[in-house]
């Protein structure tokens, strides 16, 4: 899914792909937001990015965070409500297409 900038921001940065699955799952289960891409750093941190109104992807990054580090460990997790449209050349790199 191509990210435009125009909608909310959600990103859940864990050590592993295990806990970043488990985060993903629950981001999407626990309110009305898609996934943009994942993102597989390099020394086994993986993030994963969704978009949406402000206040679901609030509640999907805070639901996601909890369930990473609820099995693995959680790097970081941030909210960015109206990025620049620039920030979406960086988080499509490996979109989601569906």
């Amino acid at each position: 899914m191509r990210y435009h900038g125009e909608e909310a921001l959600g990103l859940v940065e864990t050590v592993g792909l295990v806990p970043a699955l488990k985060a993903a799952d629950e981001m999407l289960k626990a309110a009305d937001v898609e996934l943009i891409s994942y993102e597989n750093i390099g020394s086994t941190l993986v993030t994963i990015m969704i978009k949406g109104d402000i206040a679901a992807v609030k509640s999907s990054v805070e639901a996601g965070a909890k369930a990473a580090a609820a099995i693995g460990k959680l790097t970081a997790q941030n909210v960015m409500p109206r990025p620049i449209s620039a920030v979406g050349d960086i988080v499509s790199v490996h979109d989601i297409d569906m």
